[in-house]
């Protein structure tokens, strides 16, 4: 996860004119339990142990996707970055941003799930190896795997996002979240550009998951419950087009699955008034903005769950 430096986000907040004093977000795994390890595993990823060289699944292992966190699912290492080093053990020269924490240890650094802070190996640099010259040792038993093909992303707006994220990350399955803007017509929009309702943009989550254990229509169906998709260009207290509700759908079955969601619940007596759109570009969120809930230690002012399906 990355580091977000909250003072500079109740300022920019307070600018913009976006703030609401109980506002904050509780996202992801830490609402989760974490999954139950082995002995072996737990030797390792709550120990600092390492596995033998050339034993683990994953060191010889070359398949499109992504490499998770063993105890809490989060995304760790793009396929890409992995090469074959000759040490026996699983290698990455690059890391998906704010994903992996580095620890002093002694003579060497150590490097961490920064979700859960499961030990995963070392990192170690300037052996030349790759272009980036960047060696993240891994040990298997600390990794798990998502095919290409098990990787999807949903993109959902409804209201302030710190709220949509803090119910989505936490779901089952959900491999990454990100909050940021899409819809509007300024690349690389601000915050207090966004705000300032001159760009169009929405507030939204893009949702990263695992489509074996989730999927598509089960996190529809929860955003769906956890804002109002019946109130336009607002969300209770926070008002303009920013705060719409939304889903950006990124293939023609998602696109399905929303409208016929929303044919139920119209069908319930609701006048529903989210938008379904084609997604364009997703433009993540300053830092301070990423699982603001879950930083603060707090959850939304806004959004909570109704069952509606």
């Amino acid at each position: 996860m990355m580091k977000h430096i909250l003072s500079l986000g109740f300022i920019a907040s307070v600018l913009s004119g976006c703030f609401a004093p109980s506002s904050v977000n509780a996202a992801t795994k830490d609402y989760q339990p974490y999954n139950e390890l082995t002995a072996e595993e737990e030797r390792v990823i709550l120990n600092k142990g390492t596995e033998p060289p050339h034993s683990g699944k994953f060191n010889k292992h070359d398949e499109d996707g992504v490499y998770t966190c063993k105890r809490c699912d989060a995304t760790l290492f793009p396929s890409d970055a992995k090469f074959d080093s000759g040490t026996g053990w699983p290698s990455f020269d690059d890391a998906i941003p704010g994903a992996v924490a580095e620890k002093a240890d002694g003579f060497r650094t150590e490097i961490v799930c920064a979700n859960c802070d499961g030990h995963l190996g070392h990192v170690f640099r300037g052996e030349g190896l790759t272009k980036k010259s960047t060696r993240h040792c891994v040990n298997s038993v600390s990794l798990d795997f998502v095919p290409k093909e098990n990787y999807e992303t949903a993109i959902f707006a409804g209201g302030c996002f710190w709220g949509v994220e803090h119910f989505l990350a936490r779901e089952e399955g959900v491999l990454e979240t990100s909050v940021g803007y899409i819809g509007g017509h300024k690349e690389n929009p601000t915050y207090q550009e966004v705000c300032s309702k001159t760009t169009g943009h929405a507030e939204a989550v893009e949702v990263k998951y695992d489509a074996s254990k989730t999927s598509f229509e089960k996190l529809a169906r929860l955003f769906f419950e956890t804002h109002d998709p019946t109130q336009v260009n607002r969300q209770g207290p926070d008002i303009g087009s920013q705060y719409r509700s939304g889903v950006f759908y990124t293939n023609d079955e998602q696109k399905e699955i929303t409208e016929k969601l929303i044919a139920e619940l119209e069908a319930k007596g609701l006048k529903v008034a989210t938008e379904v759109t084609k997604a364009t570009t997703f433009w993540d969120a300053e830092g301070y903005h990423q699982d603001y809930y879950l930083m603060k230690g707090s959850t939304p002012y806004c959004h909570s769950y109704v069952k509606r399906f």
